[in-house]
């Protein structure tokens, strides 16, 4: 899954992509359109461009000159994971997957800190993902890692996007009370508990104003939208593909850890609904415990898990085809069955010719170019040249090794009608 998604761009009219449901200055049509130096002032999506990235930039910039004070800090830290995690433990576990259910208190911290984290109303923020995952790596993707890492991770966001036949049903979301009055007040409640309410904090508790507004606000909203955009983008790029390869999706720690989580992306695709991401005991996952400690308290009840078994063989399986990639990969001789037919005779003839050949199991070996090799010496090979040494080879003189029977599987030159004569050795 690509799990973040954008910022609200609009009010409850906008359309499905977060921009207004009228481009000024723009035709539809034109959004199809390669993006050129003349018209990239009318493809940006200003509102996005300006929460994304303008406020960021001016608080950035305001670093220097703003102290950072120790309360400021921690309260920067503190409030930097009670949004992120409330849009990765609400906005895409709870309202996006349906992973589990959360009480109304729950839902409503989540609601109120995942809008600081202006990501977009949860409304917004679940259908595109869910978009996402219905329609993965397609142009019907809204933030299709085909197109580009940079496209995934945040130029869907900052350039206008035309218009995608990509139905969802979010009929849970529009009557879930919560998510319809967060998403009818998103242009207050956004900017509020973005800016002004760490602000408040800061400043009613220990005086710093400005500073709990530069950097619990401006810089730990850029941080955290950062950090979950890389879901869009490094968990479609970076890691490994344990469960599925047909798609894009990967499992990465790096990921992970940025993310709180969310990086274990290939199984998150495979097993959505599945209340963890990280599912091994080592794999970290901030959020999959953060679930399970408000399931202890009472507050997330019926958290999904897909039955170990089903994970095992998806797991089995995507290693067996790993495997038989790397198999195709490798010299194991001619198929036997597509070997020509042999008579003893001919076999005979062929010796007499000169040729050193072996019979083993049935199929003639050429070893010409081993004999000199061979660990056991020349001379027992030699001592096999036209005969069949199916019983020496299996234990009779010496055991073979895989090694060695793959080895001579590359030497095949013939099958013998019948098998061959097989002679004990004595």
């Amino acid at each position: 899954m690509a799990t973040m998604t954008t910022i609200p761009t609009s009010h409850p009219s906008a359309s499905q992509h977060g921009t207004e449901s009228k481009d000024q200055g723009i035709m539809p049509h034109s959004l199809n359109e390669p993006i050129t130096w003349r018209n990239l002032h009318r493809r940006i999506d200003w509102l996005n461009m300006t929460l994304v990235v303008i406020i960021p930039l001016l608080g950035l910039i305001q670093m220097p000159w703003t102290p950072l004070y120790r309360q400021t800090l921690l309260w920067s830290v503190f409030y930097y994971l009670a949004t992120v995690s409330s849009i990765t433990g609400g906005y895409h576990r709870l309202w996006a997957h349906r992973a589990y259910t959360g009480s109304t208190l729950l839902r409503l911290i989540f609601a109120a800190f995942g809008a600081g984290a202006i990501e977009g109303s949860i409304k917004f923020w679940a259908r595109e993902h869910r978009a996402h995952h219905r329609y993965t790596d397609t142009d019907r993707d809204p933030y299709n890692v085909q197109k580009s890492i940079a496209h995934a991770h945040i130029l869907w966001i900052i350039l206008k996007q035309p218009k995608k036949n990509n139905r969802v049903d979010i009929s849970d979301l529009k009557n879930d009370p919560i998510v319809v009055w967060q998403h009818n007040n998103y242009l207050f409640a956004g900017p509020f508990m973005a800016w002004i309410f760490p602000s408040l904090v800061a400043g009613i508790f220990w005086g710093d104003w400005y500073g709990g507004f530069v950097y619990t606000g401006i810089v730990r909203t850029f941080l955290g939208q950062q950090a979950t955009f890389c879901i869009n983008s490094l968990g479609h790029y970076l890691g490994e593909q344990p469960f599925d390869d047909r798609l894009s999706p990967r499992d990465s720690f790096i990921t992970a850890i940025v993310t709180l989580g969310e990086g274990y992306h290939n199984f998150h695709h495979e097993f959505p609904s599945d209340y963890r991401n990280g599912v091994d005991w080592h794999q970290p996952d901030w959020t999959k415990w953060l679930i399970w400690a408000f399931a202890q308290l009472g507050l997330a009840q019926n958290l999904k898990r897909f039955r170990q078994s089903v994970i095992d063989k998806g797991r089995l399986q995507q290693d067996s085809k790993k495997i038989e990639q790397r198999r195709a990969q490798l010299d194991w001789g001619p198929s036997i069955d597509r070997l020509p037919v042999m008579e003893w005779m001919e076999f005979q003839e062929e010796v007499r010719k000169g040729k050193a050949l072996v019979a083993v199991e049935g199929v003639i070996h050429g070893v010409d170019r081993f004999i000199e090799d061979h660990p056991g010496g020349e001379a027992i090979i030699r001592s096999f040249i036209g005969k069949d040494a199916t019983s020496a080879f299996n234990g009779g003189v010496y055991d073979h090794s895989n090694a060695a029977r793959n080895m001579i599987a590359t030497m095949r030159v013939a099958a013998l009608r019948g098998g061959g004569e097989v002679e004990i050795w004595k």
